[in-house]
């Protein structure tokens, strides 16, 4: 994996990072030495740290992970209890036709053995995403997405449902083969931009942004900060 793992923030409580596209948070599968964690524990000498929450192995951005383990459960709790205000960006085809700003919702299900997840008709929400367009040139758009749950895969499912596919998406609409594992041409145009919470333990108030990408989408000009390949540009925290 050629490419940097910069941190953005690091104190005696948390470390926060800007992860690079196709790079895995946490060792799961065929992927175990190059991940962000393990890259971490290393990089850094903190053999305790722990991922908080985690991001897809596609989806480039902010990632906070721990580092004392009893104080692990209580960052995961912001998590899980949505007191984390994050935003995405991304890059995808624009439509005048489709109305935005809008919230989307709908009942998402991802099978293990499935490597795509799927919306349940009629079923009873348990995702919700708020998309905005902030810009668009010719055909393509960036859009800011906000979720307001955690699916797996939900930005994703929930911009395809708006026939808006996420640009490099080899899962929606269409899953498609497998690239090389050393093809990095085309990342997933979705980047984790915002992290925004109170510290659990210190009671700082913490906005990290990150800088990953600023310039230029590939092929389109004038639509960052989504980009790609990944390379390790800067970050910035503010508190």
């Amino acid at each position: 994996m050629p490419f940097a793992l910069d941190v953005v923030h690091r104190d005696e409580h948390i470390v926060v990072v800007d992860k690079p596209h196709f790079l895995a948070t946490m060792p799961r599968g065929g992927h175990v030495v190059q991940t962000a964690l393990a890259r971490l524990r290393v990089q850094l000498g903190i053999p305790t740290l722990s991922a908080a929450h985690r991001l897809d192995r596609l989806t480039a951005g902010l990632l906070l992970f721990t580092v004392r383990p009893e104080e692990r459960g209580a960052y995961q709790t912001l998590f899980r209890d949505r007191l984390v205000h994050k935003e995405y960006e991304a890059v995808a085809p624009h439509d005048p036709r489709v109305p935005l700003p809008r919230t989307v919702r709908s009942h998402i299900e991802k099978e293990r053995g499935l490597i795509a997840a799927y919306e349940v008709e009629g079923a009873e929400p348990n995702s919700e995403s708020r998309v905005e367009l902030i810009e668009h040139r010719g055909a393509l758009g960036r859009y800011r997405l906000t979720p307001h749950t955690g699916r797996t895969h939900q930005l994703r499912v929930h911009m395809n449902a708006l026939g808006l596919p996420i640009l490099g998406d080899p899962l929606y609409p269409v899953v498609t083969g497998p690239a090389e594992p050393d093809d990095f041409r085309r990342p997933l145009q979705l980047l984790a931009r915002v992290l925004e919470f109170t510290d659990p333990v210190t009671g700082a108030r913490h906005r990290f942004v990150s800088g990953r990408g600023a310039g230029r989408v590939v092929g389109v000009r004038g639509l960052g900060p989504v980009a790609g390949p990944p390379t390790g540009l800067s970050c910035r925290a503010t508190r």
